[in-house]
């Protein structure tokens, strides 16, 4: 059973069960939580590719690729078959992390500036994805929200064996971080 999602200004929930067992991140800490099938949900919000639910009192978000489970249309991330050679592809990262959107910004983390750097590295024979990035403001709560979908979401390309994420508030980020396109977007031009 499903209903529309309501946008953020809205009240109203909209009761959902989710179909199979589906991963989420508690708000604000960004623990993984697994919410198991038959679970009963209430939709809040559909924003920058994710859902925020409630779930047993407490505030969760579902990624976007998860969406199924809570009778939503998922994000399709396509890649080409992986490479022979075990390498990451960086346009498959790149392409990644302009799905991920801030929580409160309707804005990919790429287009606000947020990302300062995506590296793989090989490790004891396994590939590292290694990202630095920063927040729009230090003492945003939902940060480890956000690292968390950064981390479930690179996982899902090609061989990427982990991911390691680093918060760096050096430089600190700025409205001038932001693509020209995000700009117009928002309406800062």
């Amino acid at each position: 059973m499903s209903a529309p999602i309501q946008t953020p200004g809205d009240r109203e929930q909209h009761t959902v069960v989710t179909s199979r067992d589906v991963v989420a991140l508690r708000v604000p800490t960004g623990e993984q939580i697994t919410i198991p099938e038959g679970s009963f949900v209430n939709l809040r919000q559909a924003l920058g590719g994710t859902f925020t639910v409630t779930y047993q009192g407490n505030m969760v978000r579902i990624d976007g690729t998860d969406a199924d489970a809570i009778a939503q249309q998922p994000l399709e991330l396509d890649f080409e078959p992986p490479e022979a050679d075990g390498q990451v592809r960086q346009a498959d990262l790149d392409r990644v992390l302009g799905t991920i959107f801030d929580p409160e910004i309707p804005v990919s983390i790429l287009e606000l500036g947020l990302v300062y750097g995506c590296d793989v590295i090989r490790r004891d024979g396994k590939n590292i994805v290694q990202v630095r990035m920063t927040l729009t403001a230090p003492t945003c709560g939902m940060g480890p929200v956000l690292v968390g979908e950064v981390e479930y979401r690179l996982r899902r390309v090609p061989n990427v064996d982990a991911v390691e994420v680093a918060l760096v508030f050096d430089p600190p980020w700025s409205r001038d971080m932001i693509s020209e396109v995000a700009q117009l977007e928002l309406g800062l031009f």
